[in-house]
């Protein structure tokens, strides 16, 4: 009896063991009854059929990165290059991931690597380093339509490396060193002619600035001599005016007739003193007649307006 029980637990350890299945999340499960597909287990507690039920496939239904193997794509212009690539994509239908393809995985891999040799068929190799994200776009538009058929979903595919031949890769590392030194040259060059400019530009102003300092310094000096030759005329002007208002004064024509014969003596002494030769009037009385006239002189001056 014990042997019989003990069978009997068993059996019903078995049977629960193939009924009662729990599926983790993001995860689907694909059961078979009798060979054909007949559920997909969501997550949780799902319950089969003992020996009917199969639980045929296990999907997960996260994002899952696949590396693409690196392959040698000819461009356009007949260069060679090795690309690898990484590629994303989610079951979105367990079913057809479980039925439409064998092995879908190896599927999108071998179609992946067809597709990126098709795109970059069609480019020069120029434009592979300048377009990746089309490249990209391209791939991922090309496996997402088929992919529909093995239910998967292809999020994105990234080009992880772009390598040319060593040939090319010295040609190209001397190009770009040739258009750094003609950047180069091109600068120096704009920067040597600003320089000119600026120069030239400076010159101009400070020779503009130096004419219109020596224009208005010879303004100012014009201004200075004319103001100084007009305070002398009026200084000489009220000096005459006070010599003809003193002459009027009683005793001014006397005065007058001293200051002048003072000056003629005068005249005469340094005269003497500048010469050898003593020079003296024939008549004396010429020198009474000098003063005389210069009296006369001052009378008729002083005798106008």
């Amino acid at each position: 009896m014990e042997i019989i029980a003990a069978v009997l637990v068993l059996i019903v350890i078995i049977f629960i063991a193939r009924s009662v299945k729990v599926v983790p999340q993001q995860h689907a499960w694909v059961v078979e009854r009798l060979g054909k597909f007949h559920a997909t287990l969501t997550p949780g507690l799902n319950f089969l059929v003992p020996f009917v039920d199969r639980l045929a496939y296990q999907h997960s239904l996260k994002e899952i990165p696949l590396d693409v193997p690196s392959q040698v794509c000819i461009t356009k212009d007949n260069t060679q290059l090795t690309v690898d690539g990484i590629l994303y994509f989610q079951v979105t239908d367990p079913m057809r991931a479980s039925y439409g393809s064998s092995n879908y995985i190896v599927a999108i891999t071998q179609l992946a690597q067809t597709t990126l040799r098709s795109v970059i068929g069609r480019m020069e190799l120029d434009r592979t380093f300048e377009e990746r994200a089309i490249i990209n776009t391209s791939v991922v538009e090309a496996l997402d339509e088929a992919a529909l058929n093995w239910g998967v979903k292809v999020l994105r595919y990234e080009i992880k490396d772009l390598t040319p031949p060593p040939a090319i890769l010295h040609s190209m590392q001397a190009q770009i060193t040739a258009e750094r030194e003609k950047r180069a040259l091109i600068a120096a060059s704009e920067g040597r002619r600003q320089e000119q400019i600026n120069i030239a530009t400076g010159e101009r102003e400070a020779a503009i600035a130096r004419s219109e300092g020596e224009k208005q310094a010879e303004i100012n000096k014009a201004l200075g001599e004319a103001a100084a030759i007009t305070a002398v005329a009026d200084a000489t002007s009220d000096a005459i005016r006070k010599i003809a208002a003193a002459i009027e004064q009683p005793g001014g024509q006397q005065a007058v007739q001293l200051k002048v014969a003072e000056k003629a003596v005068d005249a005469y002494a340094q005269l003497a003193q500048k010469n050898n030769t003593m020079i003296v009037p024939g008549n004396m009385s010429e020198v009474s007649g000098l003063i005389g006239t210069a009296m006369a002189l001052m009378k008729g001056g002083a005798g106008k307006p």
